[in-house]
Order: structure tokens, then C-alpha cells, then sequence
């Protein structure tokens, strides 16, 4: 699946900086934001996380999947009741909704702008993902898109001298315990800093994750009446929601860089997946999100499940989402054209 270096990306990955930013540095898609002088830890794809941030990570992927095994376990035993998946489903469409439209569509592309209740709410939601406070996730994937599939990137699963399943597990988990947080905040999230709300936010990743986790037993203990009852409650709607959303939204940069198909010419390996629409709210139409990175619609035709951008043509109705980004069909059709008369397209199964 590995090809040739490519030149590096010209697609813009986010919005242009405000008017009031200040020694603008271009970044690799073309955009720009407030820059610093980078250290060797903050852009170094060789160097590693630190320890302490290894074993939160570690923390954070075992005890989910700890807790999905002993909810199969209880399963077998039917020792769950409705109200645990129930809670289950809603937490992990609020959950998913923080990921896909909070930290990525708005947060990292500024696809739509909307209120900051919503703002800070979506902010939230995406943190109790349990996928890294939201300054170290937005960076991070802003990173990505500069260096998507190149040298730098911080999760490509076609890295130098991997092979094809170590690049695949570096790009879906393993990349937790070497590049994650490394990109510089200064330079991919000058915005963030400068947003009070942002930087409460993702400070409190830990007390936020927690109080998470005790609303489920409480929720579980007060509807069933019993400490056990609350503890089942815990792993079903904490521990499994966590570990299920995890793998999801962690297959985006393996299986959706890896697997699937290409319907528009881009310089990265990204590819729609259709069977991963659902779970991932419509993050799988990757090969059309790195086409249009700043599109708030990744399911760019009627066929092409997207619940993210549907949410965000509800917040629109409801006034509370305005200057959305849209692709129409007929930039769609100028791309696909423009590739074709390339004189040398890249080979891409169509769909």
C-alpha cells in the first residue's frame, strides 16, 4: 500500500488565522497560524511520549477493554438489563458527536462556527471520549494533516520500515505510547490558547473523565436500587461505551489510511470505508475529508451516511450553527476532472 514520497499537501487542513494573528508561518496543507520557534521534542516524529504519558495511555486503553470483557462476561450470564445499553447508546452518540463534530469538524477545521455553549459543550463531550484533553487532540490531528502519510506524521500507518501490521497497530493504538502530544501547541493551536473556555476545558481532562464515570454508577445505583446494579451500569455505559468509541474512532487512521476506496486524488493514502460510517458518525469518508479538510460534511452524496454532519444541519435550523462549509457538487466534479487530466493521476479504485 506504500507509494513513492509525495510532495508535501496543498489542501488547506483549517480556516485561515484571524485578522489580529501575528507572524504567520505556513504550515504544510497551506495554512497558517501564530508561530513559535519549534523544539526538537515538539516536531521530531523519532522521539518518544514520556512515561507518565504512556502509562495514562496505557491506563486509559486496558481498563476499557478490561470493562468490555467482563460486560461479555456478564452478558453470558444476562447479568445486564435494558437501562445499561440504553445508557450505553446515548453515551456513546454524545460521546462520538464530541469527537467528530466538536474536537475535529469545529474545533481542529473550523468547518461552522456556532455558540459558545454549544462550543464549549461539544468541547466536553469529546473530552469524556477519553481520546486526549481537546488542545492535545486538535494539535495533534492539525499535525496530521500537514504531514498525513509523510514523515512527521504522528499516526500514519505507512511509516518508514514498519511493514504493513506493525503500521497499522502504530497508526491505530501504538502511536499512544511514541508521538501522541508531541505536535507544539504554540504553532498548530495558538487559537485554542487564546480561548479561556478551551483552556479550562483541557485542564480538567481528568476530573471531567471521572465525574463521567461516577454519573454512570450513580445513575445505575439509583435506578436499580443496588451497589451491584450500579457497578453493572459502570462497565456498560463507562468502561464498554469508552472502549467501543475508542476503536471506532482509532480506525480512521489505520483502516481509513490503509483499506478502502479513493474517489478523489489527494496527496495521502486516506480512503472512504463505507462499512464504518455508522460507528464513526460519518468520519470514514476520509478520502472526502482530505479532499476538503475543511468541509463540515464528510458524506458528500446522499448515499454516504454522515450523523456528524446531519447534527450539523440540525444545530443550523435551529440557529445555533451559521457560516458552515460546504462542497458542491460541482467544485466535487472540477477535482475529480482536474486529477484526470493530470498527466500522471496517482491509481485509485473509484466509487
Amino acid at each position: 500500500m506504500s507509494s513513492p514520497r509525495r510532495e508535501p499537501n496543498t489542501a488547506p487542513a483549517v480556516a485561515p488565522p484571524p485578522p489580529d494573528a501575528v507572524d504567520p508561518r505556513p504550515i504544510g496543507n497551506g495554512h497558517s497560524v501564530v508561530a513559535a520557534p519549534q523544539s526538537v521534542s515538539a516536531t521530531s516524529s523519532a522521539s518518544h511520549a514520556t512515561t507518565a504519558r504512556q502509562v495514562s495511555n496505557l491506563i486509559g486503553l486496558s481498563l476499557p477493554f478490561l470493562g468490555f470483557v467482563l460486560a461479555v462476561v456478564l452478558c453470558w450470564r444476562r447479568f445486564v438489563e435494558p437501562i445499561d445499553l440504553v445508557l450505553l447508546a446515548v453515551g456513546y452518540a454524545a460521546t462520538c458527536l464530541g469527537i467528530t463534530v466538536g474536537f475535529h469538524r469545529l474545533l481542529t477545521h473550523r468547518a461552522f462556527k456556532t455558540a459558545p455553549v454549544v462550543r464549549y459543550g461539544l468541547a466536553v463531550l469529546g473530552t469524556l471520549a477519553v481520546e486526549g484533553s481537546v488542545i492535545k487532540w486538535v494539535t495533534d490531528h492539525r499535525k496530521h494533516h500537514d504531514y498525513a502519510d509523510e514523515a512527521g506524521d504522528p499516526h500514519s500507518p505507512h511509516e518508514a520500515g514498519l511493514g504493513a501490521l506493525k503500521g497499522l497497530w502504530h497508526a491505530h493504538a501504538g502511536w499512544l505510547f511514541t508521538t501522541v502530544g508531541q505536535a507544539d501547541r504554540r504553532r498548530y493551536g495558538a487559537d485554542l490558547l487564546k480561548d479561556r473556555g478551551i483552556r479550562a476545558i483541557d485542564a480538567a481532562e481528568r476530573p471531567l473523565i471521572a465525574g463521567s464515570l461516577l454519573l454512570t454508577f450513580l445513575l445505575g445505583l439509583l435506578i436499580k436500587g443496588t451497589l451491584i446494579g450500579g457497578l453493572v451500569t459502570l462497565v456498560w455505559a463507562g468502561l464498554v461505551r469508552i472502549f467501543l468509541l475508542h476503536h471506532a474512532t482509532f480506525s480512521i487512521n489505520s483502516i481509513c489510511h490503509f483499506f478502502g476506496r479513493r474517489r478523489f486524488e489527494t496527496d495521502d493514502e486516506s480512503t472512504n470505508v463505507a462499512w464504518l460510517s455508522l460507528a464513526t458518525f460519518g468520519e470514514s469518508w476520509h478520502n472526502n475529508h482530505h479532499a476538503f479538510p475543511t468541509s463540515a460534511f464528510h458524506g458528500l452524496r446522499t448515499r454516504e451516511l454522515d450523523i456528524g454532519g446531519q447534527f450539523i444541519r440540525t444545530l443550523e435550523r435551529l440557529g445555533l450553527a451559521w457560516d458552515v462549509v460546504r462542497v458542491s457538487p460541482e467544485r466535487q466534479q472540477r477535482r475529480i476532472a482536474a486529477a484526470a487530466r493530470a498527466p500522471h493521476p496517482r491509481a485509485a479504485v473509484r466509487s
